[in-house]
């Protein structure tokens, strides 16, 4: 059997307000072509379907149009809610659309109750974990232990105990939206650690053949049997080295056969550029930027003025700006902490008037600041 591994697709979502719409159905024709080209007989999205619990319509509609489509190769699909998504939204009407072959598990109660799939070497249990909110999954079932590590583990004993029910000939494939420890992750995925610690070990998925794992978005491999496939598409700036895809998977008689790692289309490299304006502008090694989205930050002394319009000059795709002054180290070595310890209040108030304006306050504005916190020192010793 062959399958077909991706998640996070995080419909719905946007680049620091590029929509990105038009280049999720980019990844849809992609992972369509794939899967009528590779012959895959299984899809499997491990989660975060949508980017957020409401999703907007055009996103809803994307959705809709890739089940279809995915039905219409003649391939099954196996799908899980994540922690952008609603549980209970996703949850509705699954029993109908069981019977046109798209099986999405959005449930506590499903959980170890798997989908049968047959091939010429027989049946092949798909087990959906979807996201389980610590609290939330621990009241369920009546646990007394806290943390994503004790209810991931009491959803894979109930894995277990059904498998174990099954001849043993079986196949096991299991979806889970988690953070595996050892991980890599990046700045666009949502903290999960509410409710208990976030990291779960690999083994704790272990006596399957298959984990399909979502959440993180760089693709990685965390046991021979379990995966990340990571987003089709970069979400952030952090992800500007991550390759995007999904895992084609072949089951055998006796588990995985082989796999193969297979790269999406990309509808604009992204990068992180640093440097004095004036560089960034002239110098000939920053062309290759020029089709980027770029996260910019300019190490001028003094704030330029208008950097943004300058920028897209060369750069029109530039999207995000910081700002760290060279001269932020002074000549010792020593740090910006260190550099203001001394400091008084005023002072660091006046610094940053001198920074943001580019030139030094006047005497005038520094018996000011100087008298406002005289002022505010005297009201709070009346108290």
């Amino acid at each position: 059997m062959r399958l077909l591994h991706t998640s996070d697709w995080h419909l719905g979502r946007s680049f620091h307000r590029e929509n990105l719409l038009d280049a999720q159905a980019a990844f849809v024709d992609h992972l369509i072509e794939t899967v009528r080209a590779e012959r895959v007989d299984v899809v499997l999205v491990a989660g975060d379907l949508y980017d957020r619990a409401l999703p907007p319509v055009d996103a809803v509609r994307l959705f809709g149009e890739a089940l279809a489509r995915i039905r219409d190769t003649g391939a099954r699909a196996v799908l899980i809610s994540g922690n952008h998504d609603s549980m209970v939204r996703l949850d509705y009407a699954t029993g109908l659309i069981d019977a046109a072959g798209v099986h999405l598990r959005s449930s506590l109660d499903q959980v170890g109750t798997p989908v049968l799939i047959e091939d010429e070497h027989g049946p092949v249990a798909f087990y959906g974990i979807p996201y389980l909110e610590p609290e939330i999954a621990r009241h369920h079932w009546g646990l007394t232990r806290r943390g994503h590590p004790a209810v991931l583990g009491h959803a894979m004993e109930r894995v277990r105990a059904e498998l174990a029910g099954r001849p043993a000939h079986t196949r096991s494939v299991v979806l889970s939206h988690a953070f595996v420890s050892g991980g890599d992750s990046s700045d666009s995925e949502r903290d999960i650690s509410v409710g208990g610690a976030a990291h779960v070990p690999v083994s704790v998925f272990d006596g399957v053949d298959y984990v399909a794992l979502g959440h993180l978005h760089g693709w990685q491999r965390m046991s021979e049997t379990a995966r990340y496939s990571g987003s089709p598409l970069a979400y952030s700036f952090s992800e500007e080295h991550q390759r995007k895809g999904y895992w084609i998977v072949d089951l055998a008689t006796s588990g995985v056969a082989a796999t193969e790692f297979v790269a999406a289309p990309v509808p604009r490299p992204i990068a992180r550029i640093s440097g004095c304006i004036d560089d960034l502008l002239t110098a000939p090694e920053w062309e290759r930027y020029t089709d980027h989205w770029l996260q910019v930050t300019l190490t001028d002394p003094l704030r330029p003025a208008f950097p943004m319009d300058r920028l897209r000059e060369r750069f029109p795709h530039a999207l995000h700006l910081d700002f760290a002054p060279e001269n932020e180290r002074v000549a010792d070595g020593g740090s910006w902490t260190r550099r203001v310890a001394d400091r008084d209040d005023p002072d660091l108030v006046l610094d940053f008037v001198d920074w943001a304006r580019g030139s030094p306050s006047t005497a005038d504005e520094r018996r000011l600041v100087r008298s406002a916190f005289e002022d505010l020192r005297a009201r709070e010793a009346a108290r």
